[in-house]
């Protein structure tokens, strides 16, 4: 028998979650939860640093945070601030020395970081660094933020963080706990999000709204591009830290990352969904019986198709949820195993029937070609497939894990060529402007390089236009 240790979709993948919390007796705990409603956001690596005033402790391991972590783990992380971190690695490698936060004892003090985003001129830093003597720990570009902040000349954290900071470019929404001080960054561009909220007296920062759900805290507001919030015993400062720069919110965060119940970039997610579909209705009708959805990421996207279309929605497709990253196939193969494992149709609803499979992207074609078999075994007259994003023909540096151009079928084939290769009777993408549309960006406010190949910062354009010159 034969180990795998996979993912079994072909799906992007988020860096990471973060959360903190300020002025809570039970700091550490209120963190494991956060990691815990964030944890579709990554589950390599998860870490929890706390203060209690007099010292900063941190726990850290690889797997989920409900592996690392334990009801003896979390009590030896006294004190009432603390912060969390979830991890899907896309910059440095995957490992223990890379899971965060990463604490260091520096001339600006004792204080943990916990990073979510991609810094595009990090091994340039790097390299700088090194050759002034700077010695690194791990292959992380958070590292790079940590000796820029120990190397600045200005005397006080806050102005440290900010020295640093505008110094790097690319995506980061980063907190930084020290004994007694809590910090919320946000870059001055918002790739990633980053929220405020209230739970009884003490504050609460995290990646998405559905953490303070689950602990039962009250959302604020979003820290805005280029915000630092100093929260400390006096309350919350906040710092405008960094020159003001068109923001880019990440697009995907709607399409894919977020979880539906989570409100990112001041909207609802499922509301965001829900109206892609529509849209994807409205831009590829087609005559079917049914609208089917690749479980779960592309459920609110076939209920708003359905809804907008007419057609019944099934959810003739169940997904196992309980297949980890790990599992062990026969020595006899089985074809399709990776998706098999994972998702199983129901043949009573599919016999016979159109069938319209809505899902939120394609990235390589491999899994969607394995699905479209699947329902046409499983009896499907028509298997029609649709996207509620557009062809997504370039890699991000900004904090999701993609394959290489050369990778994405988005980027090597029409439309037509990739409906032939995943053997659907038709597809479509969603467009742009349609794109754009649903996620109510008026104002071209959001990232979309994924699929256009434009980048906002100008050192991912030059490394991106030496790489298509080779």
């Amino acid at each position: 028998m034969n180990l795998h240790r996979q993912t079994v979709d072909d799906k992007f993948h988020d860096e990471c979650g973060v959360f903190g919390i300020f002025g809570h007796p039970e700091a550490a705990k209120m963190a494991y939860l956060g990691l815990y409603a964030l944890q579709h956001r990554g589950q390599e690596a998860a870490g929890i640093a706390a203060s209690n005033g007099l010292d900063l402790h941190v726990i850290k391991g690889m797997g989920l945070a409900e592996d690392v972590f334990d009801p003896q783990a979390l009590a030896q992380l006294p004190g009432d601030i603390s912060i969390g971190h979830t991890r899907y690695s896309t910059a440095g490698d995957a490992g223990l020395a890379n899971a965060q936060p990463v604490v260091i004892d520096c001339n600006k003090g004792k204080l943990a970081i916990a990073h979510n985003g991609n810094l595009t001129n990090a091994m340039e830093w790097r390299r700088r660094l090194e050759h002034k003597g700077s010695i690194f720990q791990t292959t992380s570009d958070t590292e790079v933020i940590v000796h820029l902040i120990a190397r600045s000349q200005q005397r006080n954290l806050p102005g440290g963080l900010a020295d640093a900071l505008n110094q790097v470019e690319g995506a980061y929404s980063l907190l930084v706990c020290t004994r007694d001080e809590l910090y919320a960054v946000r870059d001055p561009r918002g790739f990633r999000p980053l929220n405020l909220g209230r739970l009884d007296g003490a504050w609460v920062v995290a990646s998405e709204t559905c953490a303070f759900d689950l602990i039962g805290a009250e959302y604020v507001r979003e820290i805005v591009p280029g915000e630092m919030l100093r929260i400390s015993r006096s309350g919350v400062e906040s710092i405008h830290f960094a020159p003001e720069k068109p923001h880019q919110y990440c697009i995907f965060e709607h399409v894919y990352f977020a979880r539906p119940d989570s409100t990112i970039f001041g909207r609802s997610v499922n509301e965001s969904r829900e109206k892609l579909g529509a849209l994807l209705a409205r831009e590829h009708p087609m005559d079917a019986d049914l609208v089917v959805p690749v479980p779960d990421s592309g459920v609110p996207a076939a209920i708003g198709y359905a809804r907008e279309a007419g057609i019944p929605f099934q959810m003739a497709l169940i997904r196992n949820h309980y297949i980890g990253r790990s599992f062990i196939e026969p020595a006899q193969s089985i074809r399709d195993f990776s998706v098999r494992v994972k998702l199983n149709p129901i043949r009573a609803l599919l016999e016979g029937q159109r069938v319209i499979l809505v899902d939120d992207s394609i990235v390589r074609g491999t899994t969607s070609q394995k699905i479209v078999r699947m329902v046409r075994n499983a009896g499907a007259r028509e298997v029609h497939f649709r996207i509620s994003c557009p062809p997504t023909i370039s890699p991000c540096y900004y904090g999701i894990d993609t394959p290489s151009r050369d990778e994405l079928i988005g980027a090597r084939l029409t439309v037509e060529q990739i409906r032939e290769f995943i053997g659907a009777d038709s597809l479509g993408y969603l467009s742009l402007e349609n794109l754009r549309k649903g996620v109510g960006d008026t104002d071209g406010h959001f990232c979309t390089s994924c699929y256009t190949g434009s980048y906002p910062t100008e050192f991912v354009q030059l490394e991106v236009g030496a790489h298509r010159d080779c």
